[in-house]
């Protein structure tokens, strides 16, 4: 699938496979445990690679694999390169929920986690809605909002894995995953692969498709510890890449025309939005109220191709590739007005890792 998405990236690009220079993979953290690297390039029939490298930040390996490109194109190491992420979970007569998971043991802090029976992405981020709805006094209607306006950019993605319009009465219907999260809010694994080529800017004004411009790339890591007086369940590091990013752009969250968030659970964006500094504390679920960041809204547009809980998980890549179809206008009938300046965020483990980009239509965003 890897060799696949490259093949087509680079023909999409209007390049010939042997155009690439670089290569930088994304490490999957999902079960199937696949490493790409050597075997990749030689499948391709690449030669004298100028850069080969495999990038592990977890779910933000994407962000981290295109700053990794664009860094060693401004160093002049390399010309075009192709980053990649591929992952196969799901295996046919298993059922999705034990694509990922495996038993874990380990030692210290982690190993005390595991023996208590916390297992499985869904129970470290269903912590962190716990403890953001108590702390805010909402209710779980708020990460309802958040799936329902997910599926409705779903139903007007043909690639999207969930396209039935979900009710809120269905929402609630459905059993718990880990409280509070429920089935709708999170995200089911898919088999896939995505490829993406980052070239430099003279290159890429004479591509086949619209050029799409990294106006800044930014990475936020809290080092947040398992030890009373700290709050790792709600320490985001978008606070952290949103100053980076800010900065880099001379823009604020008021320009941003659209985010594209990773959303494995649903409390992932409402926290992201905070993070940025589009709402205050405990304020994002007006992002999302009566419908607003969904088709048609009164908002700003969040996952337009429905993310990963209704579009598919292909983990950081999900986001990027509904940002650069925006950006181009080639979303179709959930292209967006405005795509000028798009939010792109990746989330790695339980807000482990964090990386942020606003990518452009224009070389200045507008």
């Amino acid at each position: 699938m890897a060799r696949e998405a490259v093949i087509a990236a680079v023909a999409d690009a209007g390049l010939a496979t042997a155009a690439i220079d670089g290569l930088v993979i994304s490490r999957t953290s999902g079960a199937s445990d696949a490493v790409l690297g050597l075997d990749l390039q030689r499948a391709l029939g690449l030669r004298d690679l100028k850069l080969n490298r495999i990038a592990l930040c977890e779910g933000a390996s994407a962000l981290a694999a295109i700053q990794t490109a664009a860094l060693a194109l401004s160093a002049g190491l390399a010309d075009v390169v192709a980053c990649v992420f591929a992952d196969a979970p799901v295996t046919p007569g298993k059922r999705m929920g034990e694509a990922f998971g495996r038993l874990k043991t380990g030692a210290g802090m982690e190993g005390l986690r595991y023996s208590a029976g916390l297992f499985g992405g869904a129970s470290v981020y269903a912590l962190s809605a716990q403890r953001y709805l108590a702390r805010h006094g909402l209710s779980e209607e708020v990460l309802a909002d958040v799936a329902i306006t997910t599926r409705a950019w779903a139903a007007l993605n043909p690639d999207a894995s969930f396209r039935k319009p979900l009710t809120r009465e269905a929402y609630f219907a459905a059993r718990y995953i880990a409280e509070p999260l429920r089935l709708f809010d999170c995200a089911a694994p898919v088999n896939g692969a995505v490829a993406v080529i980052v070239s430099r800017r003279d290159r890429a004004a004479d591509g086949a498709q619209p050029a799409v411009h990294i106006l800044a790339s930014a990475e936020g890591h809290p080092g947040t510890p398992d030890r009373r007086g700290f709050d790792r369940s709600l320490d985001h590091g978008g606070t952290i890449a949103a100053r980076a990013l800010f900065a880099a752009t001379g823009l604020s969250p008021a320009e941003i025309d659209i985010c594209q968030f990773y959303d494995a659970f649903s409390i992932a964006p409402l926290l992201a939005l905070e993070a940025y500094g589009f709402y205050g504390p405990g304020e994002a679920r007006r992002a999302y109220a009566n419908g607003a960041a969904g088709p048609g809204g009164s908002r700003m547009p969040i996952n337009t191709g429905g993310g990963h809980l209704s579009g598919y998980y292909l983990q950081g890549m999900t986001p990027v590739v509904e940002a650069v179809l925006q950006a181009r206008g080639a979303a179709g009938e959930r292209q967006c007005a405005r795509a000028g300046t798009i939010l792109v965020t990746n989330d790695g483990g339980r807000f482990d890792y964090h990386a942020g980009m606003i990518l452009g239509a224009a070389e200045h965003g507008r």
